[in-house]
């Protein structure tokens, strides 16, 4: 983890002395989210992110994100002897390490990073006798996320996918993933 910061300060160092772009913008948009665990079966549920996102650099860049989002999971045994629903809401901040293509005006950019994500809270529904194993959830997790956009004038529309390292849940060893489409404005 110390090499990683050492590398994120440096990599940022190195842009800011070549008096590289710096732009600050807002974005929100839309998450679709599945708990991954053993033994059952998982379906998405669709969240939002609402947020705030740093970019220093041009043509490589660094980006820095802080957004409130919503996630989860359906979950269903595959005797059908249980079933429930996860949501959570996060607090998530990637730093992400950018590539674009093209201009200031048009590019085309790839993403990818980690992302730490703190729960703040989880809402749980659950029929049959499946909440004892669903019950434990962790206040923190890390994950990765991978992606691409296209930026237009001050206008950017990602899309990304975000797996998880860690388990959110010892319990049938769950880890989440998402994908998510976002829109977002550039002001400076």
């Amino acid at each position: 983890m110390k090499k990683l910061l050492l590398c994120v300060a440096l990599l940022t160092a190195g842009v800011f002395s070549a008096k590289a772009q710096f732009t600050v913008g807002a974005k929100a948009g839309l998450a679709f989210s599945k708990i991954n665990a053993d033994d059952v079966s998982s379906s998405s549920v669709t969240g939002y992110q609402v947020g705030a996102f740093a970019r220093v650099g041009s043509n490589w860049f660094v980006q820095p994100e802080l957004y409130l989002g919503s996630s989860g999971g359906k979950i269903e045994a595959d005797n059908n002897t249980f079933n429930g629903k996860v949501k959570f809401t996060t607090l998530n901040v990637p730093l992400l390490l950018g590539k674009s293509f093209g201009n200031e005006d048009f590019n085309v950019h790839v993403v990818g990073g980690p992302i730490y994500s703190f729960i703040l809270d989880d809402s749980k529904s659950f029929g049959g006798n499946l909440e004892s194993g669903f019950d434990n959830y962790k206040s923190s997790a890390l994950g990765y996320q991978v992606g691409a956009g296209v930026d237009v004038g001050k206008i950017t529309v990602g899309l990304r996918y975000e797996g998880g390292l860690t388990k959110i849940s010892d319990s049938f060893d769950q880890k989440q993933n998402l994908w998510s489409l976002s829109v977002g404005f550039r002001f400076l």
